[in-house]
Formats: C-alpha cells, structure tokens, sequence
C-alpha cells in the first residue's frame, strides 16, 4: 500500500467506553473519487480527524501519501488539503484576507489560478465573512482547501449550504482534479451525491466498516424492482421460490417483488400467469445504500 493516497490498518478510536471507530482497514488508489459513506454517527469525522493526524488512534495506524497521519502529520497537511464538516472561519476577515493568511501559511503562490477558481465557485472575497451565508462560507472553505493544488483532498460534507448548480460546478471540480491523477477523499451522508462523482465507495455504520465497492459494480449488481399486474389476484408464494426472488409483495391484483440475477426463471413464470402489464426498473443506489444503513445486523463485504 505504499503507492496509496490513504491506507488505515485497523484504524481504531474510542472515546473512554464509547466506540468512535473499530478495525477500520480501506485503501484508496491515487487519482480516484473515494466516497465514504455512512449516516450521522456512524464514525465518519472520527476517521477523517485521525486521518489529519488531529486524534491519536487509541490503536491501529494510518498512511497518507506514504507518511503516517500521526508521527508525521506536519508533511501529511503540506501535501492535503481539507474541509472540516464544521468550517470554522475568522468572522472579521474577508474572504481575500483569508486566501491571503491561508497563502502565506502555506508559502505558495496561488495567484495563477485563484481567479479562474474564485469566478468559478462565485466566491465573495471583499464582504467580512461574518456577514456571509452558509453556502458563501462553504464556497471559501472549499478553496482554501484546492486553491494550492494538493496530491489529496480530503472533504467532509463539502455540499453543505450549495444550491443546486453551485454542487454541479464543484462535482466538475472534483472530476478535474481526478483527471490530473491527484486524489479526493469525500465523506458524506448524501447518497445522490457520492454515486454522481465517486469511483468506490466505503460504507460505515456503527463504527465498523460494512462495505468497500465501484459504484460500477454496485450499479450492475443492485436488485431490479418488478411490478406486475394481472387480470385477477395472484398467489404470491408462487414467486417465491424463484431463485434470486426477494421482498415479494401483493396488493389486489398486483404484485411486486425485487430480483438479483437472471430474470428467465422469473419471465417463464409470468407468461404461464399472462400478466397485464410489467414494469422493471434498476434500484437506485441510495435504496441500496439504504438497506445497509438500515440492517440491524452487521454486513462485512471485500
């Protein structure tokens, strides 16, 4: 994992008796959107805390870009640049007074690209920023994170506060730094977000990690929705024992149920029952992503 943006090897935080996160192990690839899910509570700032090297893990290790996130975390901030999901601003100064403390912070020239950027995301550089909304400070925190073109982004709920075509810009800005090989490490609770830009996705529930996949692989692997309607009332059990068959319902003279695999079992059934009408559709991700969040049993995946 020497050549990984991000590497945990059982990432482990308890505060006191209360579990933040535990055996918390994922790899992310150098150039790829990572997507780490998880609802509220689920452990998600507690590991970007450790992964900033602003926590020590009560046990386990994290690498970034090669440096451990706690005994070398002054060259993991050098080369990340990070959005808490509690931005934090200086009231009193204005935007441009920040670009400017947070440059000379960091001793780099950002001035090749501030302004494309600024004009892009509609930043309000010369109002204090006490005086501004939460989607114009959201806007500022976002670039301070970018604007010195850092090898990791690592973002915690950075759509908070963006109306909706302020998102589609920044989605764009992530797929550019993507496509330039750097990384971004984005955590978030919207569904529809994630699966939009990431390439994987992690999923994190009570602490522990559920769930590492493409959103390729889970697109073509998500559970087909089926209703059907037939002329009269339908046994539903007859559809039960189709391989693949889940989550049959009926209602009246419809039934609908939910498929994974082949759907020619399930097709030779109905044409024996000469339905009405059929209607297939692919489950969205975020019902996939749902029913993990929503299992009251621990589900492990690769």
């Amino acid at each position: 994992m020497a050549d990984s943006a991000i590497a945990t090897f059982g990432l482990t935080k308890f505060y006191g008796r209360n579990r933040g996160i535990e055996d918390l192990s994922i790899d992310v690839e150098r150039g790829e959107i990572f997507g780490f899910l998880g609802p509220n509570g689920a452990g998600k700032s507690t590991t970007i805390r450790a992964l900033m090297g602003l926590q020590r893990p009560t046990r386990g290790r994290a690498n970034i870009l090669g440096y451990d996130t706690w005994s070398e975390s002054v060259e993991v901030h050098r080369r990340v640049g990070y959005l808490p999901g509690e931005l934090a601003l200086f009231d009193r100064m204005t935007g441009r007074q920040h670009v400017d403390w947070f440059a000379r912070a960091r001793g780099v020239d950002v001035s090749k690209d501030l302004a494309v950027l600024m004009e892009r995301l509609e930043v309000v550089l010369d109002r204090p920023v006490g005086q501004l909304s939460k989607g114009n400070r959201q806007k500022l925190g976002i670039v301070l994170a970018v604007m010195h073109r850092p090898d990791l982004l690592v973002l915690d709920e950075p759509s908070s506060g963006l109306d909706p075509l302020m998102q589609q810009t920044f989605h764009e800005l992530l797929r550019e730094v993507a496509a330039e090989g750097r990384t971004v490490f984005l955590s978030s609770h919207e569904l529809d977000e994630v699966q939009r830009v990431a390439d994987r996705v992690a999923i994190v529930k009570e602490g522990h990690l559920v769930l590492t996949d493409s959103v390729d692989h889970l697109r073509a692997t998500a559970p087909q929705t089926i209703e059907l309607d037939f002329r009269a009332p339908v046994d539903p059990r007859r559809f039960e024992s189709i391989e693949g068959v889940q989550q049959v319902r009926a209602e009246g003279t419809r039934i609908a149920l939910e498929l994974t695999g082949a759907i020619g079992p399930l097709l030779r059934l109905v044409a024996e029952l000469d339905p009405v009408d059929l209607v297939a559709r692919k489950a969205d991700l975020d019902e996939l992503f749902l029913q993990y969040y929503r299992s009251e049993e621990p589900v492990h995946a690769p």
